[in-house]
């Protein structure tokens, strides 16, 4: 059944057309749907239209027909503008502006060929309306993956990029967003709000973390050029780490039993919808783990921990596993037992992965031995607070060898190399190494 041909814009199976009365004469085909138009309206605003137009003209053809490649948000981005060129009023939105900006650009409709054009119309709402505002910076940002190329050719990427990075870096309630927190209406920066209005009144207690939750929904890709950007502004890595690890969190379900996540619901500067984005697990992890700042801390070598056991099973590029173990080998004082206990995922007939243990002892090794050279000689080890790390990880091993004795295919070799990786210095009792050797014995 045919459709009803009201005024304007219908489709038509796989083919769009346009209601004016007169027979098309232009055909342009995006991404595999025709779009049966004028010359007119489009020759009028479009450069790129009349140069292929002045191309064709000489086959002396009544009807032209041009297929627009790689054309920068498909169909959807074509009939914004086929539209704005038959003067049909268009709505611009957070969702649609960058597509269109590039689509005005591919087309390139400048005020050459009419004035207020769709390009300048468009660069006009992106600054005036979206890189003012957190929610349509998100919006725009989260929308674009179709335009990726052209955007970054433009640098509308750059610029909104910068732009929630410095919103990031300000106090929130200079934006006017509010927020619902703690009971009591206030703004992500912690200024109480009245009736709407800033009484620049402080609670004790805001929160930093406040955008995390909107970030998490860009693609992998998108995060890593937005960190990266925000690391450029001097923003601290103890924010940029708590982002990669939310982030993280919610894409690699694996790693919550390993990391202590404070309960509560997920804040988020307002309340608009965002669409869940795709991520390929193992590309998310060696991108997190790249992006990952030089760090220290319980909480964050558990989180190194966490990830290194969802990399094993993942089967990560081994660039990732070495940067991982290294990561962790300079705060293996601060690990725990389970931490430590990772299972092999391998073809290994043993139960936990000990030459994976084996290397990080060895990372943490070899930075303990360099900085041991620049202590002073006459200091007893023992009694030197740069040995105390040592004193750690040695109780941390007994533990462990205690544990893994207990594998009935643990070879005696691997054993014994567990047991001497760590220098002979780092123990001044060896009781738990013998407790670990009875229980090896006995089973």
């Amino acid at each position: 059944m045919a459709p009803a041909k009201v005024s304007g814009f219908y489709k038509h199976g796989n083919d769009w057309f346009f209601n004016a009365g007169l027979p098309s004469d232009l055909t342009i085909i995006v991404d595999g749907v025709n779009f049966h138009l004028h010359k007119f309206p489009l020759m009028s605003k479009c450069g790129k239209i009349a140069s292929i137009f002045e191309e064709l003209k000489s086959t002396h053809d009544k009807t032209f027909t041009t297929n627009l490649e790689e054309f920068p948000g498909g169909p959807d981005a074509f009939l914004f503008a086929a539209k704005f060129c038959y003067g049909i009023r268009v709505e611009f939105t957070a969702r649609n502006i960058i597509m269109v900006y590039c689509a005005a650009d591919f087309l390139e409709m400048t005020d050459e060929y009419g004035e207020d054009n769709l390009l300048l119309k468009s660069e006009n709402f992106l600054h005036k309306n979206v890189l003012r505002n957190w929610k349509d910076c998100i919006l725009a940002l989260q929308s674009c993956e179709s335009c990726m190329p052209r955007a970054e050719k433009l640098y509308i990427l750059k610029k909104c990029l910068n732009a929630v990075s410095m919103m990031v870096c300000t106090d929130p309630s200079l934006f006017g967003w509010p927020m619902m927190m703690y009971g009591s209406l206030q703004s992500p920066g912690g200024s109480i709000l009245w009736n709407g209005i800033n009484t620049g009144a402080r609670i004790r207690s805001a929160e930093s973390d406040w955008w995390f939750e909107d970030i998490s929904y860009f693609s992998v890709g998108l995060f890593e050029r937005l960190i990266k950007t925000m690391e450029g502004r001097g923003i601290r890595c103890e924010l940029l780490a708590g982002a990669i690890m939310y982030y993280a969190r919610k894409f690699l379900p694996g790693l919550g039993r390993w990391q202590s996540v404070q309960g509560g619901k997920a804040r988020t500067v307002a309340s608009f919808s965002l669409t869940p984005v795709a991520v390929d697990q193992k590309v998310l992890l060696e991108s997190i783990e790249m992006l990952l700042p030089k760090k220290k801390g319980k909480s964050f070598c558990r989180f190194l921990l966490g990830l290194l056991r969802v990399a094993s099973i993942l089967g990560v590029n081994q660039t990732c596993q070495d940067s991982l173990e290294r990561r962790i080998g300079m705060q293996l004082e601060l690990a725990s037992l389970d931490g430590l206990l990772i299972p092999s995922y391998s073809d290994s007939d043993t139960l936990y992965n000990t030459d994976c243990v084996e290397r990080i002892v060895h990372h943490f090794v070899s930075l303990e031995s360099g900085l041991t050279l620049f202590s002073p000689p006459s200091l007893d080890l023992e009694s030197s607070p740069s040995s105390e790390p040592l004193r750690k990880v040695a109780r941390l091993m007994d533990s462990y060898i205690a544990e893994v004795a207990s594998d009935v295919n643990l070879k005696p070799g691997k054993l014994r190399i567990l047991a001497e990786v760590l220098p002979e210095s780092s123990r001044p009792l060896h009781d738990g190494l013998y407790r670990a050797l009875d229980i090896y014995f006995k089973v």
